[in-house]
């Protein structure tokens, strides 16, 4: 059951929001800063998609095994502690002297994203009064990706241009989490009679039935359009030293960042579309992304590589709201912090899989040709569902067809 708050006692859901997006900011701080690992540490770029890939063991491990705790214990606590956790992978950071606290530091970091995916989102969703549902999806899903992507921009400036490349960002985004608590900590319990100490029950993948006839198409489009994120974020920086011969730390940081505001974009215009025509449009806008970071990596140019951030991006967050809309809206309340844990453990599988598989084929073939291989095989995946969307939209149910 959730405490619906009205009128003057509810506090506005864009500070949840707010809180939800410097949480999630942590999460891709060390994007344009694996060259710079890579120089003092020594490690392959199969390391580097390792490091990343261990992020979303601990998204997707925190999702399964505690996914649906904010159902039960409330949101609020939930939310501190993937505060604290995310505190914590900057400290590894900040006092990292190899890869064994590069490891923890980014499995810190994926506990504290999978814990905040179902908690924040949720929170955001029931803070907002029924008249401003459309926009609180939109908040809530703009602060995830759009916080996400402010990361590398905010590391990839501090580290061009201030000192200590591999500090100053961790100790900016530790202060900003400081911060963060104290609107975290006034946010009211959006759960009834939350238990505060309830019976474990690991997530896993169990869903609830008015869920299942919108989740597989919706989970697939995510796990498609989370792929090109995953690229963008754990190897286009060095796509774009490497491939492109660009060295400049902040443009790396900005190539990156732009496929996340081109996806918060997205996400804005899907309550125009319509969350069901959303879904096959936004997996068709991506098919057209994935080509031309293809042909980016084919001819060795930039703007093609940044065209294909911004319309890829563009897709995904097309399809990727219109998901978790479908999702979040079908889920009963008892159990909508779980069914959205559920869709990110499919999206970050998206992140983690193809990633780790550039990787190890770069070892083979080359980093150019490991990123040519990933974008056919996305492209391919994200055009079978964007074809299948289209001629067999989700099943909406009676809660979940709001036309959102």
């Amino acid at each position: 059951m959730v405490v619906q708050h009205r009128g003057n006692r509810r506090p506005g859901y864009l500070l949840a929001a707010g809180v939800f997006a410097v949480g999630m900011s942590g999460t891709t701080l060390p994007t344009p800063l694996y060259g710079l690992y890579q120089e003092e540490i020594g490690f392959s770029e199969l390391i580097v998609t390792v490091v990343f890939a261990v992020y979303a063991v601990g998204v997707i491990t925190a999702l399964l095994l505690a996914g649906n705790q904010s159902d039960q214990v409330g949101r609020r606590p939930v939310i501190l502690v993937a505060l604290g956790l995310s505190a914590a992978s900057d400290l590894c950071f900040l006092f990292q002297d190899g890869l064994p606290l590069l490891f923890a530091g980014r499995l810190l970091s994926g506990f504290s994203a999978g814990l905040l995916s179902g908690a924040a989102t949720a929170a955001v969703l029931e803070l907002a009064p029924p008249n401003r549902r459309t926009r609180a999806g939109f908040a809530a899903t703009a602060a995830n990706l759009g916080g996400v992507g402010c990361g590398p921009l905010l590391a990839g400036v501090l580290a061009q241009y201030a000192p200590e490349p591999l500090r100053l960002p961790f100790m900016v985004h530790l202060a900003l989490v400081a911060l963060a608590c104290i609107p975290a900590w006034l946010l009211p319990e959006t759960v009834a009679h939350p238990r505060r100490r309830p019976r474990w029950h690991p997530q896993g993948m169990a869903l609830p039935p008015e869920v299942r006839g919108v989740f597989p198409s919706a989970a697939i489009a995510a796990f498609a359009g989370f792929a090109l994120l995953g690229l963008f974020t754990a190897v286009a920086p060095s796509f774009v030293a490497e491939t492109l011969h660009v060295h400049d730390l902040a443009l790396s940081g900005a190539v990156t960042f732009s496929a996340f505001l081109a996806s918060t974009l997205g996400q804005s215009l899907t309550s125009r579309i319509g969350a069901r025509r959303s879904l096959p449009v936004g997996c068709l806008t991506l098919v057209v992304g994935l080509l031309l970071v293809g042909a980016s990596l084919l001819v060795k140019a930039l703007a093609l590589l940044l065209a294909g951030a911004l319309i890829g991006g563009l897709g995904q967050g097309l399809a990727f709201r219109a998901g978790l809309t479908a999702v979040g809206e079908a889920a009963p309340s008892k159990h909508r912090g779980g069914a959205i844990s559920a869709f990110f453990v499919v999206a970050y599988a998206g992140i983690a899989l193809p990633v780790v598989g550039v990787g190890a084929l770069t070892l083979a073939l080359g980093l150019r040709d490991a990123g040519l291989v990933f974008t056919v095989v996305v492209t391919v995946l994200a055009l079978c569902v964007g074809l299948y969307l289209l001629y067999r939209p989700p099943v909406p149910t009676s809660t979940s067809e709001r036309g959102e």
